[in-house]
């Protein structure tokens, strides 16, 4: 679990811990993480297998997420309504998310899913991209994973091939911090090295 600066009530929480409320009642945050990465481990690799990417809009994207942690959260799929923090990066206020994010996807869908472009510029989109779903990190926990598992969808319908697993998870987190204070130059580069071509469409 990523640490959050929350502002307002710690209603997600157990009473006097950080521990998020989960479905299983577990309440050791240690426990919860190796469960937590267990279940979205099975259920991303099934997504990669199986989800289709037809239908995509903003209410996609909360399903992914749905799909992700809906057996252990019941907020899953659902807009946070508290604002965040996390290493000094500020993320949309809660209220602008839902407006923000069908406006993103609209925009995406008007650029074709990023279909047809060639290798330098699928990537300069796709640090754009990263970058807004970053921003708008619209959950209250697992916001990180979801992006990348859809994104990993996206560059496969666009006929490239990408694998989080195997980026340095440390320089990715600079990168999107950089791009936070309006530096997108090393996100581009770190995801340029992560793209490839797609040899199993």
């Amino acid at each position: 679990m990523g640490v959050y600066s929350v502002q307002g009530t710690p209603k997600y929480c157990y009473p006097g811990t950080t521990v998020l409320i989960n479905r299983l009642g577990l309440r050791d945050q240690e426990e919860l993480d190796r469960v937590e990465r267990q279940i979205v481990l099975l259920k991303s690799t099934i997504a990669e297998r199986e989800m289709p990417f037809t239908a995509v809009d903003f209410l996609y994207y909360l399903d992914l997420h749905r799909m992700l942690f809906g057996e252990l959260y019941d907020w899953a799929g659902q807009i946070r309504d508290i604002d965040i923090t996390k290493k000094g990066t500020v993320f949309y206020p809660a209220r602008d998310i839902e407006r923000l994010g069908e406006l993103r996807f609209r925009r995406l869908a008007r650029e074709n899913y990023l279909c047809g472009l060639e290798r330098a510029a699928f990537a300069e989109a796709l640090a754009e991209l990263y970058h807004d779903l970053n921003m708008l990190h619209p959950f209250r926990e697992g916001n990180g994973r979801t992006e990348r598992l859809f994104l990993t969808l996206l560059v496969r319908h666009a006929g490239y091939a990408i694998s989080f697993a195997e980026c340095d998870r440390d320089l990715l987190n600079i990168a999107a911090i950089r791009a936070a204070q309006g530096d997108l130059s090393l996100l581009r580069e770190v995801l340029s090295d992560m793209i490839h071509e797609n040899h199993n469409p």
